[in-house]
């Protein structure tokens, strides 16, 4: 006997350890996949400058926002820059259906 118990007790809480940590990382890459069901990529011209990105979400909205949002960063300075960079109506949307 082990002085901290049963012998196979210490074994049988890191197995289950093991099984808890497997399935919730097999619950994070699950979740994290099925949020992406839309890709879109978007040109955005603001200030003289264009610039497309693509974005990727859980709707096609949501994946125009990131691709906007992304192609802004890179011509915005500034919190008002990238408000109104925001704001502009992106050219050339393309959301190609899954």
């Amino acid at each position: 006997m082990t002085p901290g118990g049963k012998p196979g007790a210490k074994r049988g809480r890191v197995l289950a350890l093991i099984v808890a940590l497997a399935a919730f990382a097999v619950y994070l890459v699950v979740g994290s996949v099925r949020t992406v069901q839309t890709e879109c990529e978007l040109c955005v011209t603001f200030q003289g400058q264009t610039e497309c990105r693509r974005g990727s979400g859980a709707d096609a909205a949501e994946a125009r926002q990131a691709a906007q949002k992304a192609a802004c960063a890179v011509m915005a300075h500034g919190m008002n820059e990238t408000i109104a960079c925001g704001n502009v109506v992106p050219t050339n949307v393309q959301c190609p259906s899954r």
